[in-house]
């Protein structure tokens, strides 16, 4: 990806569909055209509020593709609550598709949902299959999650549960979605927590769910990482991710990565908030990121309008377009950085557990070769804690059975004292005052 690229105007022509009409293939036609594709995280339970966010999505200046995020209700698989909702018109926090009839969710889609416009239905459920199938039947192809991903952060439900359920429901879309059409599946697990896991545990965990999907029959993938709070380790991050990918999935899946926006706690201000989206739209440039999902203004305070969101995307494409991609020389991924040798270190540990990578995750939490810090899921061992250096870098500083070790300062420095809940509230704040501040660095 190339800095400088030339902006879409509003109802501009969005280019030729390609042989490859799907989510993916729209993200590599846009890759290959210099082009950083931006998209919002909405939904809306009405039905024409959703169709105007997704018209607003489209019509902004930016590579945009849409997104139907899910009601809570539906996520955690309670439709009788969803139905009862929807027939008694109380408001909800997202699209409920799988109890919209698949007549009114076609309509919805219907002159938005093209080529050169796919849409992504994105929902955190560690039980997908009545979602995966309600977006099949409208006539899409793209989702996301994980089976850990979507199942530590989000509640109780058993990891072995989730790891079943998901296995299922990939082959599911791999056979629901026709062809010309590509199912695309997106890992959710560089953004495990949202903050304070230190990247090569976020690499990892994506990577691993994005090699759960090709085995289970998917053959479009890309694999996510959530910006932390170090610009530089972020990098090496993104890059140590398509590295691992290149070597660790086959080489005819089609892939790509997508950067998070921060999040964690976002900052108060407008021009704080809106300055920590344009050091992320930076990041992905710079770090090869083919996909930012991106956050408004409005985080910190309620959840954010169309015209808010539209606002945040084509701030990101207009900071993305002038933002100069280092040569390739320069950013190569094949450089061993800290983040690459901790992530490849966590892979392996996996694969050596067998050959089922879905026994194999299971099993590596319960040994706590991978091990969240300060995720309370009965099936996370707990023992692993992270810091934050006096640099701003994610750090671990306990790693209990994980085969990485904790940090070793190379110069003497004073004994690190033990988080208590006012350091680690300090810590979960850190990038927000920072944001909110004079000058921070991006």
């Amino acid at each position: 990806m190339s800095g400088g690229a030339t902006l879409l105007a509003p109802g501009a022509v969005r280019g030729p569909a390609g042989p490859d009409i799907s989510f993916g293939g729209f993200v590599a036609r846009a890759a290959a055209a210099g082009q950083l594709v931006v998209q919002p995280r909405m939904g809306f339970g009405d039905p024409r509020r959703m169709r105007d966010g997704l018209e607003r999505t489209r019509a902004a200046v930016a590579t945009t593709v849409g997104t139907l995020t899910i009601d809570s209700y539906t996520r955690v698989g309670d439709h009788a609550a969803a139905r009862a909702a929807v027939a008694e018109g109380t408001p909800l926090n997202g699209y409920p598709i799988a109890t919209h009839p698949t007549d009114l969710t076609r309509s919805v889609l219907d002159g938005v949902l093209d080529p050169t416009f796919p849409v992504q239905v994105r929902h955190g459920s560690s039980r997908p299959e009545g979602i995966v199938r309600a977006l099949a039947a409208a006539g899409l192809d793209a989702t996301e999650g994980g089976p850990v991903s979507y199942c530590l952060p989000y509640g109780r439900t058993p990891l072995a549960e989730s790891v079943e359920n998901w296995a299922r429901c990939c082959e599911l879309l791999a056979s629901l979605v026709p062809a010309p059409r590509v199912p695309h599946l997106e890992s959710f697990g560089g953004c495990m927590l949202g903050q304070l896991c230190p990247p090569g545990l976020l690499v990892a965990l994506s990577l691993l769910e994005g090699m759960f999907f090709v085995r289970h029959g998917l053959r479009s993938v890309s694999l996510s990482y959530a910006q932390q709070t170090d610009p530089a380790q972020d990098e090496d991050a993104l890059r140590a991710l398509r590295r691992l990918a290149a070597e660790f999935l086959p080489a005819d899946v089609d892939r790509h990565v997508v950067l998070y926006t921060y999040m964690g706690v976002f900052p108060r201000t407008a021009p704080g908030a809106t300055r920590l989206l344009e050091a992320s739209a930076r990041l992905a440039v710079r770090a090869g990121a083919e996909r930012l999902i991106v956050k408004t203004a409005a985080e910190a305070h309620r959840i954010p309008t169309v015209a808010e969101n539209v606002r945040a995307l084509e701030t990101a494409a207009a900071t993305a377009a002038l933002t100069e991609a280092p040569h390739a020389a320069a950013a190569a991924d094949g450089e061993d950085s800290e983040v690459y040798g901790e992530a490849r270190a966590f892979v392996e540990a996996v694969l050596e557990l067998g050959e089922d990578l879905g026994r194999a995750l299971r099993t590596a939490f319960a040994r706590g070769v991978l091990d969240v810090p300060f995720c309370l899921h009965p099936d996370n061992a707990g023992r692993s804690r992270s810091f934050l250096d006096a640099e701003g870098r994610l750090r671990w500083s306990t790693t209990g059975s994980m085969p990485v070790s904790p940090h070793r300062p190379r110069r003497r420095t004073p004994a690190r004292p033990p988080m208590t809940a006012d350091g680690l509230l300090v810590a979960l704040g850190s990038v927000a005052r920072r944001f909110d501040g004079p000058e921070p660095r991006t």
